[in-house]
């Protein structure tokens, strides 16, 4: 087998959507611009404008997969088409609303040889949106009052149902929205049902600051590594635009306590308010790596990397301590695509730099 130096990496998620963008191009960057990673990143996109698929610098050669919505055995046979031109040695997947496809996926891809560092479908469960305050409730971290809703008439009652406005109203999969009245709560209602299905999620606000921690669980319930950070600048859809770096002890304490609980395997984002009361309060649980990935690699705890190791059974991968205080400011720049590039993606659904016939 080989060293995982010089392994051929799958990474979804590779759109830039300047509201929301994917992980994937952030964690293709993490490995590489890592200094001991010799390998190549093979970018998986859903649509022929991701632009990681032209991204020539991060992803060596990319290809597209159909829409989760397809299910797995669309999935599996794709992928075992590009194994077979590719050779992939591991997946990182970087989206929430594709996991389920490659839960379900992960004996056939490990009989491939193909290895991923992902959660059980109980542990994926869990960790949901409509499950979350069960959790929470169960291990003694705090979360802001919540309730899981199909009927947009509860909006007309909210101070019977004790919330009053504003409130934040969330996807099953992703997107939320601060709502402060009836009238835009079953707006942002009806847009996220019509997206990503029911339920939707209903929490109060709690003010406070954003903060936030990136890590990785190594499936006996430890936190291998992690990077927390707080947001000082966020897009309409909250998505953080800016951070730096901090040490937060109340917020390592209640991820770890998350990860121990869940028994966690694989990449996650915690994301909690830490309110003005001192109080940490947990927003949500992400079962993939952040868009704002990136920023492990910059402060030398690269965790992208981390997965590979794990991977590769590598012992002792804990990392040592970040230093708080490194910035990091997200930018959109304009992607030079050849014609022949995006020609090749929209018949072929491949974009590379050989002359191999990836067609089929």
């Amino acid at each position: 087998m080989r060293n995982w130096r010089h392994w051929k990496v799958a990474v979804t998620g590779i759109n830039a959507h300047a509201e929301n963008p994917g992980p994937g191009l952030a964690v293709a960057r993490c490995l590489v611009e890592h200094r001991e990673f010799r390998g190549s990143v093979l970018g998986l996109a859903y649509d022929a404008l991701d632009a990681g698929l032209y991204d020539h610098e991060n992803c060596q050669s990319s290809y597209l997969i159909p829409y989760p919505s397809a299910g797995d055995e669309a999935l599996l046979e794709r992928i075992k088409v590009i194994h077979a031109l590719e050779g992939i040695d591991a997946v990182i997947p970087c989206l929430d609303s594709e996991l389920q496809n490659f839960i379900s996926l992960r004996s056939e891809l490990a009989g491939l040889g193909i290895k991923m560092l992902i959660p059980s479908r109980e542990q994926f469960n869990l960790r949901a949106k409509n499950h979350l305050v069960d959790l929470c409730s169960r291990i003694g971290v705090a979360v802001p009052r919540s309730k899981m809703l199909t009927d947009p008439g509860f909006f007309d009652r909210v101070a019977r149902e004790g919330f009053e406005y504003p409130l934040v109203v969330k996807g099953v999969f992703y997107d939320a929205a601060i709502v402060y009245n009836a009238f835009e709560a079953k707006a942002a209602f009806s847009r996220l049902v019509g997206k990503w299905g029911y339920p939707c999620l209903v929490q109060e606000v709690v003010n406070g600051d954003e903060l936030n921690l990136a890590g990785v669980g190594d499936g006996q319930g430890n936190l291998s590594g992690y990077v927390m950070m707080r947001k000082r600048a966020v897009t309409d859809k909250g998505k953080a635009w800016a951070g730096v770096t901090v040490v937060d002890e109340a917020l390592h304490a209640t991820a770890s306590k998350l990860v121990r609980a869940l028994a966690w395997r694989g990449p996650l984002e915690v994301e909690v308010i830490k309110g003005t009361d001192g109080k940490i309060y947990l927003i949500e649980i992400n079962p993939r790596f952040p868009s704002w990935i990136y920023l492990s690699h910059a402060v030398d705890r690269n965790l992208p990397v981390a997965v590979l190791r794990m991977l590769a059974d590598e012992k002792d991968v804990q990392l040592t301590q970040h230093e708080p205080g490194t910035f990091f400011i997200r930018h959109a720049r304009e992607l030079i695509v050849n014609l022949k590039d995006f020609e090749s993606v929209l018949v072929n659904g491949y974009c590379g730099g050989d002359a191999i016939d990836r067609s089929a």
